[in-house]
C-alpha cells in the first residue's frame, strides 16, 4: 500500500489518491489548464535533481548530427552518409535526417493533427481514454502514471498501434485519420531506407535487419505538451531511453528535446524538415553496446508543444522470439554482454518499471 506523505503544511497528502481523482477525470493535463489551474498538483513535481540542468559551458560547444539522405543510393555519397550515421549511432546515439523524402506538408499535417485532437473539447477526446495497450488507439496521461510513484510528466499522449504496418483508418479519431493514414505510410517507407542503411553501417547486408523481422510493427505515439504554469518544477518527460529498436521523432518549432551526451544535457534544436532519429534499446542489445541507446528528456515551457514519435519493434510473429547480440559482430575480444530476451519479456520488464530515470538494459546482461 502506498503510503500517506505529511506535506510542509503539515497536513497528509494521499497521492494515490490525489492521482487516481485526476485519472478519472480522462481530461489529461490539458484538463487542468482548461480549468484555470495557475499551480500544478503535487504529483507532477519533480525532485531538484532530475530538474537540474548541465551547468557545463562545454553543452554548448555540442551540437546533434545533421545527415543529409539525398543521393543515397549514390555509391560514393552512401559511403558519406553510412560514415555519418556509424559515428552518430556509436557517439550520439541521436542524429536528424534532412532529405529523406517525406513531404511537408504530411509532416505539417500530422502536427497540426494531433494538435487538434488535444485542443478539441473535453467530451470528445475522454470517448479514447485507455490505459489497456490492447487497444489499437488510446488517448492517456502517462502510461505509467498509476504504476510509477516517482513524478508525472506534463504531458497528453494518444497512440495508434500498427501490427505488421497493417491499419484501418475507420478505428482513428475522425479528426486526425487522415493525417494519421498519410502519415504512417511515409514512416514505413522511410523505415525501410534507414533498415538498410544502418544494416550496412554495422557491415553487414542491406537486407539484414528487415530479414530478422526487427521492425516490422510501429506504434505512433502522439505527445502533447500543454503550456505550464510552473515550468521549473516538473518535465514534459523525463530521462529515459527508448525500449524500441529504432525511433523516428518530429517535432514542433517549440523546443524542449534534450539529449544526455557526456554528462551534458544537450538541445535537439528545431531544424525546418527534418526527423530526429534515435537509436533504441533494442538495437543497442543486439549490436552488443555498438550502437548506443541513449538517454533524453523533454523540458516543460510555457507554449504548448506537439511531437510525433513513431517507435518501431518486431513484427508479430516476431514478438516471442529471442533476440541477441549479432554473431557477425561478435569476436574473442567483444563476446556477448547480453542474454537473449524477445521484445514481449522486455516490454513487460519496461513497463513494470515505468519512467524512473533508469535504463532497462542492465537488467538483460549476462552475469
Amino acid at each position: 500500500m502506498e503510503l500517506e506523505m505529511i506535506s510542509e503544511e503539515g497536513s497528509r497528502y494521499d497521492r494515490a489518491k490525489e492521482v487516481k481523482d485526476f485519472d478519472e477525470t480522462k481530461a489529461g493535463v490539458k484538463g487542468l489548464i482548461d480549468s484555470g489551474a495557475v499551480k500544478i498538483p503535487k504529483f507532477f513535481i519533480h525532485p531538484l535533481e532530475s530538474l537540474k540542468n548541465s551547468t557545463s559551458s562545454s553543452a554548448n560547444c555540442f551540437q546533434v548530427p545533421v545527415i543529409d539522405l539525398e543521393g543515397f543510393q549514390d555509391g560514393r555519397r552512401r559511403k558519406e552518409i553510412l560514415d555519418g550515421i556509424l559515428a552518430a549511432s556509436e557517439t550520439w546515439g541521436f542524429f536528424q535526417v534532412i532529405n529523406h523524402g517525406v513531404p511537408v506538408r504530411i509532416m505539417d499535417g500530422i502536427l497540426e493533427g494531433v494538435r487538434r485532437f488535444h485542443e478539441q473539447p473535453k467530451d470528445e477526446k475522454m470517448k479514447w481514454y485507455s490505459r489497456d495497450y490492447k487497444q489499437p488507439v488510446r488517448y492517456f496521461c502517462n502510461g505509467d502514471l498509476l504504476l510509477n510513484k516517482g513524478a508525472a510528466n506534463w504531458r497528453d499522449s494518444i497512440a495508434f498501434d500498427f501490427h505488421d504496418s497493417q491499419f484501418d483508418p475507420q478505428l482513428f479519431p475522425p479528426i486526425c485519420r487522415e493525417a494519421v493514414s498519410e502519415y504512417i505510410k511515409h514512416m514505413i517507407k522511410l523505415r525501410k531506407t534507414l533498415s538498410e542503411l544502418l544494416s550496412e553501417t554495422l557491415g553487414l547486408h542491406s537486407e539484414y535487419l528487415a530479414n530478422i523481422g526487427c521492425m516490422e510493427t510501429e506504434s505512433l505515439v502522439c505527445h502533447y505538451y500543454p503550456g505550464c504554469p510552473e515550468p521549473e518544477l516538473t518535465l514534459g518527460a523525463t530521462k529515459h531511453s527508448d525500449p524500441s529498436f529504432l525511433t523516428i521523432l518530429l517535432q514542433d518549432n517549440i523546443g524542449g528535446l534534450q539529449v544526455l551526451h557526456q554528462s551534458n544535457w544537450v538541445d535537439v534544436p528545431f531544424l525546418p524538415g527534418a526527423f530526429v532519429i534515435n537509436i533504441g534499446d533494442f538495437i543497442q542489445l543486439i549490436t552488443n553496446d555498438k550502437f548506443k541507446s541513449v538517454e533524453h528528456r523533454v523540458l516543460a515551457g510555457q507554449i504548448p508543444r506537439v511531437s510525433v514519435a513513431c517507435f518501431f519493434y518486431p513484427s508479430t510473429a516476431n514478438k516471442h522470439t529471442p533476440y541477441e547480440p549479432i554473431r557477425e559482430l561478435l569476436t574473442e575480444h567483444n563476446p556477448p554482454i547480453y542474454r537473449e530476451t524477445h521484445i514481449t519479456e522486455y516490454m513487460a520488464y519496461f513497463r513494470a518499471k515505468g519512467l524512473d530515470g533508469n535504463s532497462s538494459l542492465p537488467h538483460f546482461k549476462l552475469q
